[in-house]
């Protein structure tokens, strides 16, 4: 088939998103878009319809991820007590998803479909994990792709009946582990004006070493996370005197600079620290924030590691 090569690289990033939403890691969703591609060379025979090799590859790509959970089966993990927690704040109803990994905006930007906030933040990724795989795929392709039950049956391999009962399984299980808030949230794909100012606030008061300013920022019950680590913080107080010791006095890290940046359509911040006596400003953590009512209600810390993926440079 002329131009096969061509034609399935016009789909690669609209695939790994796809196959990222079914694993809710950035990396293994780079193996699976090879593993799509190889498997769509094998059997490009079969392809009878060019006009449809959009589909064919998503059915490919979507069986693909279904044997590599068969294969390395995953449920997410009931979460341990908190490092530390304000008294008096409820913990929220959460398991830990510690493979899950940040998505750059700029990549979301390349895809060939638009991509909704609603349907690829954190929040939502990590509700979907709480599916089983063939549930998940199934809610993906009728409620995120919107494809019709006999397409979604066709792909994988299910009658019509099947898909409807899966995916009547499947909504309220993800609704019931997504914030309770998150109806007020807004499916825009960019940030809006507000929450850009509050990511500006964020980064000023870890650059100028202002905890005061990082208090008011936050909600009361913030909570925040660092996968692949088990570790949690909950409430205001509690984020801040763990962070405090970063920031100032002596035992204070170094130097901070913040460069905004996006996630998974929110806004986030990649933080480079200099050390005492070192020239440059290296990477250190980006975090991914959940903003609701003009605050921080959560905040989700991945390590330097993933700045390479956003494009970010080395070293200021």
């Amino acid at each position: 088939m002329d131009g096969f090569d061509e034609r399935l690289a016009e789909h690669r990033r609209e695939l790994h998103v796809h196959c990222y939403r079914m694993l809710g890691s950035f990396d293994e969703a780079e193996d699976l878009v090879q593993e799509t591609f190889l498997r769509a060379w094998r059997r490009r025979d079969t392809l009878r319809d060019a006009d449809g090799l959009r589909a064919w590859l998503y059915r490919i790509a979507t069986n693909a991820c279904l044997d590599h959970l068969r294969a390395r089966p995953r449920r997410p993990e009931p979460r341990p007590a908190p490092a530390a927690a304000d008294p008096g704040i409820d913990p929220p109803s959460w398991d830990a998803v510690p493979w899950l990994q940040p998505y750059p905006d700029t990549l979301l930007d390349a895809a060939e479909t638009v991509i909704e906030r609603e349907t690829i933040e954190l929040a939502f990724l990590v509700a979907i994990q709480h599916l089983p795989p063939r549930q998940r795929a199934v809610l993906i392709l009728r409620d995120v792709l919107g494809w019709p039950a006999q397409e979604a049956a066709e792909a994988l391999n299910l009658t019509v009946a099947a898909v409807k009962s899966a995916l009547q399984r499947a909504r309220p299980t993800v609704r019931r582990h997504l914030p309770a808030r998150r109806l007020d949230w807004t499916p825009s794909a960019e940030p809006t004006a507000r929450e850009r100012a509050v990511l500006r606030r964020y980064i000023d008061a870890v650059e100028h070493a202002d905890p005061a300013v990082l208090l008011e920022v936050l909600r009361e019950d913030v909570l925040q996370t660092m996968p692949p680590q088990p570790i949690w913080l909950l409430g205001r107080e509690t984020f801040v005197a763990a962070w405090t010791p970063a920031m100032v006095g002596p035992e204070a890290w170094g130097d901070w600079r913040l460069l905004p940046v996006r996630a998974n359509r929110q806004p986030a911040a990649a933080a480079y620290l200099r050390r005492a006596g070192e020239p440059d400003f290296r990477p250190s953590w980006l975090g991914v924030l959940r903003i609701e009512d003009g605050l921080v209600a959560q905040v989700t810390t991945y390590g330097g590691e993933v700045f390479g993926r956003f494009g970010l440079p080395p070293a200021l």
